[in-house]
């Protein structure tokens, strides 16, 4: 589409630097969803707002009476993380080791 801000040649620069493997008619179809995508956004920056509205405000207040209160952040690690390294092919102090992935081109 004319209008479109992903054009052919930008998505085909964007899918080599993401070193994506797309057939023509996959590529097409994921270029146009990003497309309609951004027109969505588009839509949604053209609604008015009142300047006071802070930017993480919603429709629901979040309160004692309404809402759980937040879960205290503890760190809870497995308790014998030897039983999962156990299972890997190879690891390296207490770290799973992956292989690299070998690029020719990109």
């Amino acid at each position: 589409m004319p209008d479109d801000k992903i054009t052919p040649e930008l998505f085909e620069h964007l899918v080599e630097l993401a070193a994506l493997e797309l057939g023509p008619e996959e590529g097409e179809y994921i270029r146009a969803q990003l497309n309609n995508q951004l027109k969505a956004i588009e839509e949604l920056v053209r609604i008015p707002l009142d300047e006071s509205t802070p930017p993480a405000a919603h429709g629901v207040a979040y309160t004692a009476a309404t809402s759980a209160p937040p879960r205290p952040d503890v760190h809870n690690p497995f308790p014998n993380p030897e039983a999962i390294l156990k299972g890997a092919p190879k690891t390296e102090d207490g770290h799973f080791v992956v292989p690299d992935i070998l690029y020719e081109d990109l």
